[in-house]
């Protein structure tokens, strides 16, 4: 991650032990610094550029790295999880109330502020119409691991489902603005026909929704039907399946990025077995690639080179963020009855990150250009970070958006509402003085509640004149691990839109999809509640659900 062109190791003489040695020093930096940002006020991602500006040709270090075609396919690779999580993570619940929102900001959005920026280089900084229209195709889209690092580390709980309607446009715009860079890149070569541009933007759409789809479905079948012998197999398919998704289209000529939103999208939204591990690890390995990205780029940039793009750049950045970004999102919003805060709110979170950079390599290694765009983009993304990330709290406050009620955590798809319950099972004996009493006359250990009772082949949901019999199966919730098979219990909470509301469970259970599903305990507030069919929902709910 440091150092990795071998050639270069070896006219610096470094040992491949010594290499490995300063990657892992700087992971725990990144870690160290993720700690300590926090408390600063400084958002993580700008510290990891930090980090790697100081270990560059321009730092303390002296590290000479200038190879860009590396950075672009390192941090290309990385970009496939940060795209791959960003759909994995996505709440289809909550996305679709403001689904058609996030759509339009991510897709026409991204290509009214590319034409807005664009046309502002050219007449107002004398920037060539492609030179402008490239610059602006780079900077369009907002960047997810920015807007999700932000929300999650302030816990940022917004009003009117903002939070997830940020979440949903930054983690699927990134492939808008790859085509419009891809179209500019073509232009600027002069390999650019209508018919060729017709057939890329065909290609790049169709292909990679197609292959999308097929692969997430093809996935979700596999994991539903095998049962991997050997424990974490099923995380390390799904690893594959995140490269495949990337891979193939773009193989065939499609838009890899959103096949890899679209195959996170449907496999997190999807009932498949052990979600609930592959968040931890694919947590990680986002958080990883983000610091291998931002490091990389800030060891691939020169401090000293910043310093004579530094005026346009500013310039551009002002543009974007308080003309440009507005400009696209109260168009956009003219159909909606969006609240003005919001409309500000979303105005200011328009961060700039990792893809417009990685992109910009991208067109550094392709086309020849007047202006130092890398290093402008890269400013650029420097001033967002710091400046709107920052301050997107204070905003956020200000225009009296904090949803003090809300919880930014349930926006991304955590699986807080598949939260594993820990559960104790065992067989009531012959002899045990349990066996002939009533379920009320019991004495449970502390933090521990009788959930279910299975009955030879029946599952009894009990109650407090419920006797016990022998060979009954308890099964207990408590404060430990362990699985049981064929007992799949999971959480879910009745939020303030919820249509379930005031229904009985009876009413919900008959129009509910899945006939095996059963409600076996609702948290209500402080109380624990044993549910029968007349019991009727309450906002704020969680129900304990198992799904047989």
């Amino acid at each position: 991650m440091l150092y990795c062109s071998y050639r270069k190791i070896i006219e610096r003489g470094y040992s491949m032990d010594f290499t490995l040695l300063l990657t892992a020093v700087v992971i725990f930096l990144c870690v160290f610094l993720n700690k300590v940002s926090g408390k600063l006020g400084i958002p993580v991602l700008l510290a990891f550029i930090g980090l790697g500006m100081i270990f560059g040709s321009d730092g303390i270090l002296k590290i000479p790295f200038d190879d860009y075609q590396f950075a672009e396919q390192a941090c290309s690779a990385a970009l496939i999880f940060i795209m791959f999580y960003g759909g994995f993570g996505t709440n289809l619940k909550l996305a679709r109330s403001v689904a058609k929102r996030s759509v339009l900001m991510s897709t026409i959005g991204v290509v009214l502020t590319a034409g807005f920026l664009g046309i502002f280089c050219h007449l107002a900084l004398g920037l060539s119409w492609t030179e402008g229209l490239l610059l602006g195709s780079l900077l369009g889209s907002t960047d997810a691991a920015s807007v999700f690092s932000i929300l999650r580390s302030k816990k940022l709980n917004l009003r009117y489902n903002t939070a997830s309607l940020l979440e949903v446009e930054s983690g699927s715009n990134d492939p808008v603005a790859y085509m419009l860079t891809a179209i500019m890149i073509s232009v600027m070569k002069g390999e650019a026909t209508v018919i060729s541009i017709l057939y890329m933007l065909f290609a790049q759409i169709v292909y990679g929704i197609a292959c999308g789809i097929v692969i997430a479905f093809i996935a979700v079948k596999i994991l539903k039907k095998i049962k991997f012998q050997t424990t974490g197999f099923d995380t390390i398919f799904v690893f594959a399946v995140a490269l495949l998704s990337y891979a193939l289209p773009s193989l065939l000529g499609g838009n890899g990025y959103l096949s890899t939103y679209i195959v996170g999208f449907l496999m997190g939204n999807a009932k498949i077995p052990n979600k609930k591990t592959l968040v931890p690890f694919f947590d990680g390995i986002n958080g990883l690639m983000q610091m291998m990205i931002f490091f990389l780029l800030g060891l691939l940039s020169y401090p000293t080179k910043i310093f004579s793009v530094i005026l346009p750049s500013m310039i551009i950045a002002f543009f974007l963020t308080f003309v440009a970004r507005p400009l696209a999102v109260f168009l956009l919003f003219i159909p909606f009855k969006s609240k003005l805060s919001q409309k500000l709110l979303v105005s200011w979170s328009g961060l700039r990150g990792a893809a417009s950079i990685v992109f910009a390599v991208m067109a550094a290694m392709s086309v020849e250009t007047e202006q130092d765009i890398f290093h402008i983009v890269f400013c650029v993304v420097l001033f967002s970070i710091l400046i709107q990330g920052t301050l997107l709290p204070f905003v956020a406050k200000k225009l009296n958006m904090i949803d003090e009620t809300g919880d930014v955590m349930k926006t991304f798809t955590d699986y807080s509402d598949e939260v594993p319950i820990q559960f104790i099972k065992f067989t009531v004996k012959e002899k045990h003085p349990w066996c002939g009493s009533k379920i009320r006359s019991l004495t449970l250990p502390p933090d521990t509640i009788l959930v279910m009772l299975i009955r030879e082949k029946n599952r009894i949901i009990p109650k407090g004149n419920t006797v016990l019999q022998k060979d009954d199966t308890l099964i207990l919730c408590a404060k430990s691990s362990g699985n049981i098979e064929g007992v799949h219990l999971s959480e879910k909470r009745i939020e303030k839109d919820d249509e379930s509301i005031g229904m009985s469970i009876s009413d919900v259970m008959a129009n509910h999809k899945n006939d095996h599903d059963l409600i076996i305990m609702i948290q209500r507030n402080e109380k624990v509640i044993i549910p029968n069919g007349n019991t009727k929902l309450r906002e704020n709910d969680i129900l304990v659900i198992n799904h047989q």
